[in-house]
């Protein structure tokens, strides 16, 4: 079976959206980053340091499903930065089918949210990393999602995430 999408999983500031676009650039798929994907009303409640409720994110989570479906009935793979924090989202972009694996960067709270305070221009404030640990729930029994430490620079967490997928199969 081929992968109709790779999402790129964990709180804001594990470095989604640069091993999405290593990852994507290394496959020679598309990259999405599903913070495009968010409405201007999103988008300004995490601004102002509001943390976004469920009914905030089913639609945002409906526009990334959309963009995974339009892969897999074009044929081709997308990688797509996603937070997915709970295991309904991540529900939501499996969409029923088999052909989607989750990477998980996973990392201690004190590096991910010092990342998250050192960006320069993105919406959200390293305040909110903390309602994001509290939220999201860990996938320990997902089979198809897999837990990338980012310890090392972005170039080595996507080389151990491609030898994942690799040994599971998922890649050539």
């Amino acid at each position: 079976m081929s992968l109709a999408g790779i999402v790129v999983m964990g709180v804001s500031g594990a470095g989604k959206s640069t091993v999405g676009a290593l990852l994507a650039e290394r496959l020679g798929w598309p990259f999405e980053d599903g913070d495009a994907f968010h409405p201007p009303e999103n988008v300004a409640k995490m601004r102002a340091g509001t943390p976004l409720t469920d009914e905030d994110r089913w639609p945002w989570l409906g526009a990334i499903a959309a963009r995974i479906a339009a892969a897999r009935a074009a044929g081709t793979g997308v990688v797509v930065a996603c937070s997915a924090l709970k295991r309904a989202y991540r529900d939501v972009l499996r969409d029923g089918q088999g052909d989607v694996r989750f990477l998980h960067l996973t990392g201690e709270p004190a590096l991910i949210m010092a990342r998250q305070a050192a960006r320069v221009g993105h919406y959200m404030p390293a305040s909110l990393v903390a309602s994001q640990f509290a939220t999201l729930e860990p996938p320990e029994t997902e089979a198809d999602v897999i837990d990338i430490e980012v310890e090392a620079d972005p170039p080595a967490v996507t080389q151990k995430a491609l030898a994942a997928l690799r040994r599971r199969g998922d890649l050539p």
